[in-house]
């Protein structure tokens, strides 16, 4: 299940906020780390993925602890990214809940939240 975070870090590495959003079942919920908007369709996950690769992020896991039952997964701990554009880093906490749709494993619900000494 690491390699979920694996294929969703490498999507943000393309630039192209299509790519990061179609990790994303239609109806999951997005609880981003720099906005204050919850993103609930897909135009909204878009939008914001549009902003935050401005910033050309890289992130890496911390610490993770991963959950696994029938057709769900979920993966919740720490991560960091690294802003390209500013060599900025924000350690995050996150949550990453995946639903096998018959085909893919995709994102039900992600939440990430920078931690508090970042703010």
């Amino acid at each position: 299940m690491a390699k979920l975070f694996d294929r969703w870090n490498q999507s943000l590495q393309t630039g192209d906020p299509a790519k990061v959003a179609a990790n994303y079942m239609e109806n999951s919920i997005l609880l981003p780390t720099v906005s204050n908007q919850l993103r609930v369709t897909h135009a909204q996950r878009e939008d914001y993925f549009h902003h935050f690769l401005e910033n050309q992020p890289v992130g890496k896991i911390d610490y993770s602890h991963i959950d696994i039952g029938c057709n769900t997964a979920s993966d919740a701990g720490i991560y960091t990214f690294t802003f390209g554009k500013t060599g900025q880093k924000v350690r995050a906490r996150y949550s990453f809940n995946y639903q096998w749709d018959g085909k893919n494993w995709l994102i039900s619900q992600h939440h990430s939240s920078a931690m508090p000494e970042n703010k």
